[in-house]
């Protein structure tokens, strides 16, 4: 029961992305959404603006705001 409900709150996270968001991949890149497409997603990387399309399916969570500063 708590696999699936961790399954659960994971599609959700990754149903709800915005653009503005901060995320990390599952390789342990940060980057924030810059925009958001069917299965995959924009990422810019600091510090050189970079900008990374993933899949969405590679987000492993997101940064919570206050550390986003």
């Amino acid at each position: 029961m708590p696999m699936q409900r961790q399954k659960k709150r994971q599609a959700e996270m990754l149903a709800n992305l915005k653009s503005g968001d901060q995320v990390v991949t599952s390789g342990g890149i940060v980057g924030t959404v810059t925009a958001v497409e069917n299965d995959t997603i924009i990422i810019r990387v600091k510090p050189d603006n970079l900008k990374l399309q993933i899949s969405r399916s590679a987000v492993s969570s997101l940064v919570p705001a206050e550390s986003s500063k």
